[in-house]
């Protein structure tokens, strides 16, 4: 009863959407350092990373043609943390990680809840998605 009752509370909020140009402001001050400016993971900082930066235009290509966004979201807001040169990625995270208070439709058509920076950078990770 009570997931039920989360379930309509989340479908009853606001729906924000997603604006990719902000989500591109967000990637430049926080991402391009290290995943480049096109986001092939080829940024300045790359070289001293103990783990190479992803090539984010190549998140839907190695997930079978579906932008993993759960995945992607986790690991922007730090749910799915990934140490990279003994840190925690991403370096910003506090900015992204703010409050859980901003839902999105997973694929699977459950919600998730995660932060406005975070939406907004998915937005933009989902334009700059390379098709084979």
């Amino acid at each position: 009863m009570i997931t039920r009752l989360a379930a309509l509370l989340l479908l009853a909020a606001p729906a924000y959407a997603q604006d990719a140009d902000i989500g591109r402001s967000h990637y430049f001050t926080h991402c391009a350092t290290c995943h480049g400016l096109e986001g092939s993971g080829d940024g300045p900082m790359a070289g001293v990373l103990t783990i190479q930066p992803t090539d984010l235009t190549e998140l839907s290509i190695r997930n079978g043609g579906v932008f993993p966004m759960v995945r992607v979201v986790e690991r922007i807001d730090g749910r799915d943390p990934l140490v990279a040169h003994g840190s925690p990625m991403p370096v910003y995270g506090g900015y992204f990680e703010g409050s859980f208070d901003v839902p999105m439709k997973a694929p699977s058509g459950q919600p998730i809840l995660t932060s406005l920076p975070v939406v907004d950078l998915v937005a933009y990770l989902r334009e700059i998605q390379r098709i084979e």
